[in-house]
């Protein structure tokens, strides 16, 4: 949708310049024009900038660029994946499984999908700069992605779905805990047994609220960190 892309292009603008907490950045009227869209869907699009914490918007002052995370820190009111957050670093990913798969009751339920559905199953080991991140298990709907391969599951899926099939992320669902690794994770993580692990698991949405995907994250409790920003209405 046109606010989303205006969303992305602000960001990346933002990004590109590296634009200090509170620059101040062109009037609603001057980004309206710069980037050939209407006020509605400018308004929408500074809320969704201003919903992941990249700018803050003050009545009768203007548009502010918001504090960056700190360097190697992962948003968690983002859902744009690894490469894109982290995107100062090297993010790498090793293929672990790969396979089509039909849906277990919990994503029957997630999905609200029928049993007889096809799931891609990719298990993925995640590296920042060569450093082990995480271990990833993801569970796409090849209803709403079609096609994936292992060239593709060792590059970035985000990137991927989004500049070759055009599917955008719309929102996520993220449920986070903390608990002791079991041992073929510590393994994986390459930690030793009874190590603490970090585990979110995010349902992904598309832009039309469509839930494509089913991502389960257990975190190396050292290489990992993350990043929290509060919105007050």
């Amino acid at each position: 949708m046109k606010y989303q892309e205006v969303a992305l292009a602000i960001e990346q603008s933002i990004r590109k310049q590296n634009l200090a907490q509170g620059t101040r950045l062109p009037s609603l009227s001057q980004l309206s024009t710069t980037y050939d869209a209407s006020k509605t869907t400018m308004v929408k699009a500074l809320a969704i900038l201003e919903g992941r914490g990249i700018i803050f918007q003050v009545q009768g002052s203007g548009i502010f660029v918001r504090l960056k995370a700190r360097d190697n820190y992962i948003p968690l009111t983002t859902n744009t994946g690894f490469t894109t957050d982290l995107g100062t670093h090297l993010i790498t990913a090793k293929l672990l499984e790969f396979k089509v798969q039909k849906p277990s009751e919990d994503l029957i339920r997630d999905f609200n999908c029928d049993p007889d559905e096809d799931f891609f199953f990719l298990k993925r080991k995640r590296y920042i700069d060569k450093k082990v991140l995480c271990i990833e298990n993801s569970y796409f709907r090849q209803k709403v992605v079609p096609y994936l391969n292992e060239e593709i599951a060792n590059e970035s899926i985000f990137g991927y779905l989004d500049k070759v099939l055009n599917l955008k992320v719309g929102f996520s669902d993220k449920y986070l805990q903390a608990n002791v690794l079991t041992e073929a994770e510590a393994k994986l993580l390459e930690l030793p047994l009874n190590a603490p692990g970090f585990y979110i698991d995010e349902l992904f949405y598309s832009t039309t609220g469509i839930p494509f995907d089913f991502s389960q994250n257990v975190y190396h409790y050292k290489n990992a960190h993350f990043f929290l920003q509060s919105i007050n209405k």
